[in-house]
């Protein structure tokens, strides 16, 4: 990752995602905090990104790649909880998903902003139900 895209990434760790869990606790838009839980630390933790649903499970595109703290939490722990539309999910290990596929689930301004940014790196995430 290039020192440019990792300072917005922590400026939006820190700055941003915490303005965005206002938009998080809402009834409607993508944004959603998933609860995980610290691979080393043990510590719960909740990040606010930005999630699509389609045939139960939840598109999540990877704006900063695979090696964010959240995605590599969830994977060590085989799965999460995901805060969404004010309603809490538990979800499953990320699978991998093509572009292609995933590109389905999102509204077409989200498409289009994804692609000219030049993102395609998408997982999905299993609603477990009890």
């Amino acid at each position: 990752m290039t020192s440019d895209k990792k300072g917005i990434r922590i400026f939006n760790k820190y700055v941003t995602n915490r303005l965005l869990r206002v938009f998080a606790h809402a009834s409607r838009g993508p944004f959603a905090i998933m609860r995980h839980v610290g691979r080393r630390s043990g510590k719960p933790y909740e990040t606010t990104i930005m999630v699509w649903p389609i045939e139960g499970a939840f598109v999540i595109e990877l704006t900063y790649g695979s090696s964010v703290d959240w995605y590599r939490n969830v994977q060590a722990a085989g799965g999460g909880t995901l805060l969404w539309h004010k309603q809490v999910y538990a979800v499953g290990k990320p699978e991998p998903m093509d572009a292609k596929t995933a590109a389905l689930a999102l509204p077409a301004p989200a498409r289009g902003f994804l692609r000219v940014m030049g993102l395609h790196e998408y997982v999905r995430l299993q609603i477990i139900t009890p």
